[in-house]
């Protein structure tokens, strides 16, 4: 699977040094299924999606919705698992990621992300 650095340029800031890019149906659909924890540069970028389910998590999660020129267009932190996330139509890709991540990165609404080649 491909990964990604996720950087919020707006904020200089690094959402995930470790993304992985889910883009086929079965990627996508398994999602964080059965993941019981992550490490606090991990992340998973959904690719397209504009809506986002927790069903058979064990984790809670920070989510950020992105537009095709790498806007924010809407944060959701802590989204806890059995939940669904909103439907926004303009989102391109969904990032999902550890809880607290949005906080510690000050990511908002409006924001700029750039994904990066990533190498660990």
């Amino acid at each position: 699977m491909r990964r990604v650095r996720i950087v919020n340029r707006s904020r200089g800031t690094t959402l995930a040094e470790w993304a992985e890019v889910a883009e086929s149906f079965v990627a996508r659909g398994i999602g964080l299924i059965g993941r019981r924890d992550w490490a606090r540069g991990d992340g998973l970028l959904i690719l397209p999606c504009n809506s986002i389910h927790c069903f058979f998590m064990s984790l809670p999660i920070d989510v950020a919705y992105v537009d095709g020129q790498g806007s924010i267009l809407r944060v959701v932190p802590d989204l806890k698992p059995w939940r669904l996330g909103p439907l926004v139509l303009r989102s391109r890709y969904v990032v999902e990621l550890p809880v607290g991540t949005l906080a510690r990165t000050g990511s908002l609404p409006g924001d700029r992300l750039v994904l990066e080649s990533a190498s660990r």
